[in-house]
């Protein structure tokens, strides 16, 4: 599994790169603030929401500490999609949250 880590994934983010990125935070955690441009997917609703996903594009996946985004991205490996996770989660992220 590819991960990269949250400061490189911050310079792509402020580069303006096209990103996909998953939080598979629950409700409750994204209220303190997300990744702009991240998508909201709880990892309990991962495997019901796939088909929303384009297998042709590549997904950051990331959680408050990284753990449960890793769960995700071999969820998703396992399914045909390239998936990265982002290490050290929202506890590491210095970027701008929305």
């Amino acid at each position: 599994m590819k991960s990269i880590s949250t400061d490189e994934l911050n310079e792509k983010v402020v580069a303006g790169d096209e990103l996909h990125i998953i939080d598979v935070r629950e409700d409750e955690e994204v209220a303190t603030g997300m990744i702009p441009g991240a998508k909201h997917m709880p990892l309990g609703e991962l495997p019901e929401r796939t088909a929303e996903l384009d297998p042709e594009k590549q997904y950051y996946l990331v959680c408050q500490a990284g753990g449960r985004s890793a769960k995700a991205a071999e969820h998703l490996e396992s399914n045909g999609f390239q998936s990265v996770n982002v290490d050290g989660g929202m506890s590491s992220w210095r970027g701008e949250k929305v």
